[in-house]
């Protein structure tokens, strides 16, 4: 219990979202008596000793529908999928983010223009409109903010606004599609405006956890169901909650070991938040991750080392969570994780 005690230690200057300070209390209060039970292999609770889930206000199913203009949507996504948006119009914003792989590439750094090779893993575009801050490091407030960062990267697209905007005005159809939109027709702000519009318009409902949620109790098989009670108990739920069961807050990597240390090879994006705010408290420190599709989306993590999701898992028990977990527990965790599969314009991921 001390150890979740210290975990949850505000920090000056950073206070916890509302639903995140929910969880933290929610999980102190109802996974308390499960932690000294679950701190070792020989104590663990077998999976048939298990109570029926507790269902936790924090944790909400995705809506349906997301009230946008479909028009915007529609150019959005022909924006989305333009790879003349990159220099030499050979990677558009689909390249980094197929929406046919679970909203990223599969791949532990994104490819870019003339092969250049990006920092980060590319996080999935679906569900991003319900994280509150975007990028790993969180420098970009909303979507629109977000579209600056590929665009202009040397290694992504190594674009820029002034030769997008001459592209786009050269096409048969941008021009007449802009202007039935847009007062003022093709210009940066109309373009992002467009394109955030249709990455908001990503959100995958009807996943069998959703289901599970809006009372279909045979939604999920026992083993699901005790998996997502050890994903509270564990106090994986205090960090990933709300409808997108993460992307609410920041949070440190290692905060129960040195997980770089562990891995070597430091990089500059390492760093994480420090990188924007120069604040030594936001060293190591990331967004925490959406775990929706999350087992479409290895590689895992803003390095992409967790090749697996049963891989993932054990990191985050052994460096977040400070605590080593059985076999049959995190079997348990990675098949509730599946669950978080949903669908997309009413086909499954």
């Amino acid at each position: 219990m001390n150890n979740v005690m210290t975990r949850f230690k505000p920090k000056p200057g950073r206070a916890l979202p509302m639903a995140a300070a929910v969880a933290v209390l929610a999980t102190l209060l109802l996974g308390g008596l499960w932690l000294k039970s679950l701190n070792s292999p020989e104590n663990a609770v077998p999976l048939t000793a298990l109570k029926a889930p507790v269902s936790f206000a924090f944790t909400q199913a995705l809506p349906q529908t997301v009230p946008l203009d479909g028009r915007k949507v529609r150019l959005g996504q022909q924006l989305f999928h333009d790879p003349r948006l990159s220099r030499d119009d050979t990677i558009s914003c689909a390249s980094c983010h197929g929406l046919n792989t679970g909203g990223v590439d599969n791949r532990a750094r994104s490819i870019g223009v003339a092969g250049g090779v990006s920092s980060v893993n590319a996080p999935s575009v679906f569900n991003s409109g319900l994280n509150f801050v975007q990028f790993w490091d969180g420098r970009s407030p909303t979507l629109e903010a977000q579209i600056e960062g590929p665009v202009n990267h040397p290694l992504e697209m190594a674009s820029n606004w002034l030769l997008i905007n001459q592209k786009l005005a050269a096409d048969a159809h941008y021009p007449e599609l802009f202007t039935a939109l847009y007062a003022d027709g093709i210009s940066v702000v109309n373009i992002k405006d467009a394109l955030a519009t249709f990455e908001r318009s990503l959100i995958t409902p009807n996943s069998r956890f959703d289901k599970f949620l809006n009372g279909d109790t045979a939604a999920l098989n026992d083993k699901e169901k005790q998996g997502y009670e050890l994903f509270q108990s564990y106090g994986c739920a205090s960090c990933h909650q709300g409808q997108n069961l993460g992307g609410n807050m920041f949070e440190k990597m290692g905060l129960m070991g040195d997980y770089f240390a562990e891995r070597g090879n430091l990089t500059e994006a390492d760093k994480g938040r420090f990188n924007v705010t120069q604040d030594a408290d936001n060293l190591y420190e990331f967004r925490v991750p959406s775990l929706r599709n999350v087992a479409l989306t290895a590689p895992y993590f803003h390095d992409g080392y967790a090749a697996t999701l049963e891989q993932a898992v054990a990191i985050m028990a052994k460096y977040q969570l400070g605590r080593p977990m059985p076999e049959e527990h995190l079997n348990a965790i990675t098949a509730f994780l599946r669950s978080l599969t949903g669908q997309y314009q009413g086909q499954p991921l």
